[in-house]
Order: C-alpha cells, then structure tokens, then sequence
C-alpha cells in the first residue's frame, strides 16, 4: 500500500516524516494529522476496485489506510466494519425528513465505533513488532482495544479507566483478560497515568487525541457511509465512477477524535476525487462536557477546560484532546455545534429505539438528541440527506436504559 505522504501539526502546521514522530508535534504537542499521498493511492486504487472486493471489511480501504497488510488470523481484528445503515424511513417521517439514514456502529465486534481505531492500532503494533498497547479509556476505547488485541496474537492490553466506568463496560475488560488499572478521578486522570507508563516502559499508547493514527481507523466509518448510501440510495455501486456523499452527519462529541477521524475519511475520499462534496458534519454534546461547543459559540478557537458532568460517560471530558481538530470539522465543512441535556440525551434513546429498531447507549443518543434540535429550530431541510452515527450500542450501559425508560418510556 502507499505510504502516507506526510504527518502534519493541527497547530503549527510543520510536516514531518512518519518516522520521525511517533505521537504528537515536538514542538508544541499539537496533534498530528496523517496525510495521505493522493498520487499514489490514485494509481492503485479506485471507488470501482474498492467495491468489487468480495471483502466486505475495513481492510477493503487498505490503499487508504497506514499499515501494510491486513490482519493474517481470522476473527473480530479481521472481518470488522460494513456495519448496518438504512434509510430510516418511519423514523424520517415522524420527524418530517424525507431522507433521514442511520449508521449503527454499536453492531461492530465489542459493540462500539471504537473498535475502528482499535483494530488499526493493532495492526500497526503487530508490524512494528509491539507487543503492549495501553489506553485511557472511559470504557469503550478500551474494550475496543482489549477485544482487538485478545483477537490478535502476542499483544496485551493495558486499560487504565475511572472506577465509575459502568460495570458492563469493566465486565467486558476483564473477560477479554486485559490489564486494568482503574483510577480514582476522571477520563483526564487516567489519561495523563497512560502516558507516564508508556513513557517509563517504551510501551504504544493508543490514547485518542495523542496517537495520530486513530483518526486513521475511524475514517473507516465515512468510507462505508460514502459505499453504502450510494448503493442504496441508487441501486448502483458508483455514479459516474464515483460515491455519493450524504449532506449531514450528526456526530456525538467528546474528546474530539471521532468528528476528527469522520472528517478526516470525508477528507480523504475528496481529495482523490471519488466524492463530489464533503458533508456539514454537526457535533453535538452534552450540556455538561461542553468544551468545544463553548468555543464554537464564543467564535474561537480558544477551548477551554469545563468541570464535565454527564450520564453520557463516553463522551464525558474535561480537557478535549483532540478540540481544536474536532472544532474545525465544522467549522471547515459548514456545519455546527449543538448541545443537548441529559435528559434529552434520555429520552432521544428511548424515542430511536422505539422508531426505529436501534438500541444505542447514552453517548451515541446523543447525535439524535441533536438531530432532533436541529430539526426543532429549523436548522436542517426537510429533503436533505441526512446521516446520524451512532456509535455505541445500548448494552454498555444498562442503568441509563433503566433511567430512560423509567422517565420517558411509559
């Protein structure tokens, strides 16, 4: 596969060679983007030989992605990806939209769009001849990483999460037998004890907003978006040699990196000339770990720190580590930030999963607690294509459910 053309700070915009760095910019921490070397992916691959691939997995976008090969051992790391996305058509009509999609990431191995970063990190570990990967995590991000490794072969796993991570989440952790280290403070605690472990042993840190090679396997999720709205929407795989891009995407924010990464893949797919657009992707979070929304409305891109307090616990941070990429993810394509409460977050789970079949966990109501903002003061057209991602699948935390049920499901 082609190698990426060049790693680029968010900040100070210096290229660097991919060997030079391993995780964020020397000379000011900012997060590092990987770039893709349009020419050379140009002259082996295209939306056609994409498509035609009878594997249906992430690893179908190999020219696309930063690793040499796909994973050797058959399992969740090999076959992940092509999650489910339908035209939500009861919902739609309930709502007044005509063309509202859904994409369910919550069906991917360990049931959260995290395993798309996961899955890569692995990867690139395997090649690299890593054998221990740590991550902080409020739960997903390691599982993600836990069931990828345990699917792999010589590489361990090392969580380190708050104690107040939902039980179902640690259930899952210890079953995949990874190392865990759980701590007494927050998302931020856990991440800055990552990092001094990785520096004191040498070890990979996965960590999102740190690794510049997470947005890599979260783009993922774009290129199927592109793939599969085309095929649906017209009973073709390509029109006129290319995908067809949605016009919206709701995305659930939290430290950033999953609007980064779905940019990025949107990004990249424009670049080669295979879409004719990039979306308007709409960020939407809690009211209580509101850090990038603030400086969205404030008009800079000044992010501060907020004391985050949500049920939403995936998408719960104080300090976003990947801010200032997932900002510009909307304001480069047009989009906005929204904030919803709890208890819209509540009930906007009970009113998906009753309208349209999908069970999603807090984080991932999120983007339809927005969506349904967004509709109600009129900042979306009743005919646009609209895509919500729902990243998290309800399971992961069964004591919201129970919550939301009780106060809107009756």
């Amino acid at each position: 596969m082609p190698a990426p053309s060049h790693l680029q700070c968010s900040i100070c915009g210096t290229h660097y060679h991919p060997a030079e760095v391993m995780y964020t910019c020397p000379l000011d921490g900012g997060n590092l983007t990987v770039c893709l070397d349009v020419e050379a992916v140009q002259a082996v691959a295209s939306p056609h030989s994409i498509s035609a691939q009878p594997d249906r997995s992430v690893w179908r976008y190999l020219p696309l992605l930063p690793v040499k090969s796909v994973p050797s051992q058959p399992g969740p790391l090999r076959s992940l990806g092509n999650t489910p996305f339908f035209h939500a058509t009861r919902l739609g009509e309930a709502l007044g939209l005509s063309q509202l999609w859904l994409k369910d990431d919550g069906q991917l191995p360990t049931g959260s769009f995290k395993d798309r970063a996961s899955s890569l990190i692995v990867q690139r570990a395997i090649e690299q001849g890593i054998d221990r990967i740590v991550t902080a995590s409020t739960g997903n991000a390691g599982v993600a990483l836990a069931g990828m490794a345990a699917a792999a072969s010589g590489v361990r796993a090392v969580i380190y999460l708050p104690k107040s991570a939902p039980q179902a989440k640690i259930a899952q952790l210890m079953v995949y037998g990874a190392e865990i280290h759980l701590v007494d403070g927050n998302y931020d605690a856990a991440f800055e004890l990552s990092l001094k472990v990785c520096a004191e042993n040498g070890w990979y840190c996965r960590n999102t907003g740190y690794n510049p090679y997470t947005t890599e396997g979260k783009k993922t999720t774009s290129f199927e978006i592109c793939e599969q709205f085309t095929l649906q929407a017209t009973g073709q795989s390509l029109v006129d040699g290319r995908w067809l891009a949605p016009d919206r995407v709701f995305v659930s924010v939290g430290d950033g990196n999953i609007i980064s990464g779905v940019q990025k893949g949107f990004r990249d797919l424009y670049d080669l000339g295979w879409i004719s657009h990039i979306p308007k992707l709409m960020g939407i979070q809690a009211e209580g770990s509101a850090a990038i929304a603030n400086a969205f409305f404030a008009g800079n891109e000044n992010i501060q720190p907020v004391n985050a307090q949500t049920l939403a616990d995936s998408i719960s941070a104080d300090l976003p580590r990947d801010g200032l990429r997932a900002l510009r993810a909307v304001t480069h394509t047009h989009g906005a930030y929204l904030t919803v409460s709890d208890d819209e977050i509540l009930q906007a789970q009970v009113r998906l999963a009753r309208q349209s079949g999908v069970y999603a966990e807090p984080a991932a109501s999120t983007a339809f607690a927005g969506l349904l903002k967004a509709q109600q003061t009129g900042q979306i057209g009743k005919d646009e294509h609209i895509v919500v991602l729902l990243t998290g699948n309800g399971l992961k935390d069964v004591r919201a459910t129970l919550q939301a049920v009780e106060k809107f499901g009756r």
